[in-house]
């Protein structure tokens, strides 16, 4: 409902998941060095605006087998925001919702820009994709 979409149309974002079962490939940034205030107050207000994300510190799994403790944020399955939809429910919503950072189909797009240029094949994603396509181009015509 702030970023990707509003009250009256609510937009639909990634988040991560604390149950144990799954996981995320995905990429862990290195904060420099005399900016982590900075960086941590930034990510408070991006992150924490709704309250549907915790702030956890967790272990991740780098690909050179190290293993590294990092910040990151999970979603709160008991908050109001968090839903649990179809791929079809999803790219009918995510086809239309517009927030205060852009339309929602952007950040779908842009989210599979990076994944794929991260070579982390993802089938949901791609198929998400797909969908939205098909209810935009709809609406095209």
């Amino acid at each position: 409902i702030h970023h990707r979409g509003t009250f009256e149309k609510p937009g639909l974002v990634l988040a991560l998941s604390t149950d144990r079962q799954s996981f995320c490939e995905g990429l862990a940034f290195e904060v420099e060095q005399g900016k982590e205030v900075e960086t941590l107050e930034y990510l408070r207000g991006r992150e924490l605006v709704s309250s549907a994300y915790l702030e956890r510190q967790v272990s991740l799994n780098l690909k050179n087998g190290q293993s590294i403790q990092s910040l990151v944020y999970v979603i709160d399955e008991g908050h109001a925001q968090y839903c649990k939809l179809t791929l079809a429910e999803q790219a009918k919503i995510i086809a239309v919702a517009k927030g205060g950072r852009g339309p929602n189909d952007e950040y779908l797009y842009r989210t599979r820009k990076k994944i794929v240029e991260l070579g982390i094949n993802d089938a949901e994603i791609e198929c998400l994709y797909t969908k939205v396509m098909l209810i935009k181009n709809q609406k095209d015509d």
